[in-house]
């Protein structure tokens, strides 16, 4: 009996310790966030016009910089890294990976040539395929997404680095916010629009009469169904992992489903191919 008891106060310190280093690692994450937000204000400040992304394009300077911010806050966890920048890792290489951080330092390309303020820095941790930690920083709000398996998922306001997680957790709105509204809210893509998209918005129109569709920009339309703004994020167009990740790991702890086309199976990571499928969210 006493080494029952034994076995399991081992178990249970073993679950503390991987539960208190994930903790740790999402103070990084948000912190690298936070300051990767920063960086590509600097560039979002400035005077500038720019209608593709090229090597020398303000653009493409915001992207590289907070690439390079949040690589430099996330190298010292020994997780490999994967963003658009590295996207050529070979998958003989990363199928290995357990864990590994998938990043998309600028979400919303379009968004931040329009200058509307609708992108986000994106940071999730995936797990065996699994988003378990998600990351989004608004910067132009700066509005601060973050979720962790076990935790849940939250919203604050937030423009400094943080030190305690319990601190920031205590001062943040739970996820979903409770709202109420009449209407059914579809959010969508205001630059992707299938048929397919448009015949989803059809049959909740029969089913709920009162539909309203809201368009915005970047990984947001994750985060306003974890919020509860909306009921549903059909994306029947082309995405990649890293758009997805956090977003995904936001909805999943707040009680919603990120489910691939047709099907009642959930987005995977870390795939040979980094498309995503054609996935709903509700």
């Amino acid at each position: 009996m006493s080494g029952d008891k034994n076995h399991l106060a081992s178990n249970r310190s073993i679950i503390k310790k991987v539960k208190m280093n994930l903790n740790a690692l999402l103070v990084k994450a948000i912190n690298a966030s936070i300051k990767g937000g920063h960086a590509i204000m600097e560039v979002y400040a400035s005077d500038f016009s720019v209608e593709h992304k090229d090597d020398k394009s303000p653009l493409t300077l915001a992207d590289k910089n907070c690439n390079e911010v949040i690589e430099n806050h996330l190298k010292g966890t020994d997780i490999p890294f994967l963003s658009e920048e590295g996207a050529k890792i070979p998958f003989e290489e990363r199928k290995g990976w357990e864990y590994s951080w998938l990043v998309d330092p600028l979400d919303g390309t379009k968004e931040f040539v329009k200058r509307n303020g609708e992108f986000t820095v994106n940071i999730a941790l995936i797990h065996n395929g699994n988003p378990i930690m998600g990351v989004i920083y608004v910067p132009v709000k700066e509005e601060l997404y973050f979720s962790l398996e076990g935790l849940g998922s939250y919203k604050i306001n937030q423009n400094s680095v943080i030190e305690e997680l319990e601190a920031l957790i205590a001062s943040s709105d739970i996820l979903p916010i409770s709202c109420s509204r009449d209407n059914y809210v579809v959010v969508g893509s205001r630059s992707h629009m299938s048929p397919e998209t448009e015949t989803f918005f059809e049959e909740k129109k029969k089913e709920h009469g009162n539909v309203e569709v809201m368009a915005v920009g970047s990984s947001l339309k994750l985060c306003m169904v974890a919020e509860g703004k909306a009921d549903a994020y059909p994306r029947y167009a082309p995405t990649m992992e890293w758009d997805t990740g956090a977003g995904d790991a936001i909805c999943r702890m707040a009680g919603f489903q990120v489910l691939q086309y047709n099907s009642d199976q959930a987005v995977e990571y870390n795939k040979e191919n980094l498309l995503n499928p054609w996935f709903l969210v509700k």
